[in-house]
C-alpha cells in the first residue's frame, strides 16, 4: 500500500460513518469523469442490464417503477 493509500484511509477512517457514501460517491464521480464515452456507454449498458435482471428476479414491473417515481416526486413536492 502507497503512503497516499494509507494517508486516504487515515483521513476516511476519521470521518463520520455517515459520511462514508459521500466520499465514495465523490470516487466515483472523479472516476467517470476520466473513462472514454466508448467505456462510459459499455458500463451503462451493462447497469442496464444489472438493473432489468434485479427487476426481473424480483418480478418488478415498469408500471411498479413509474409508480415509485410518482410517489417520490410527489413527496417531495409537499416539502
Amino acid at each position: 500500500m502507497t503512503n497516499f493509500e494509507e494517508t486516504l484511509l487515515k483521513e476516511v477512517a476519521t470521518l463520520p460513518e455517515s459520511r462514508y457514501a459521500d466520499v465514495l460517491a465523490f470516487i466515483r464521480f472523479l472516476k467517470i469523469s476520466i473513462i472514454d464515452d466508448d467505456q462510459l456507454e459499455r458500463e451503462f449498458d451493462e447497469a442496464i442490464k444489472d438493473a432489468r435482471a434485479t427487476a426481473l428476479k424480483y418480478n418488478i414491473t415498469e408500471e411498479d417503477i413509474n409508480a415509485e417515481i410518482r410517489a417520490v416526486r410527489e413527496g417531495k413536492d409537499k416539502k
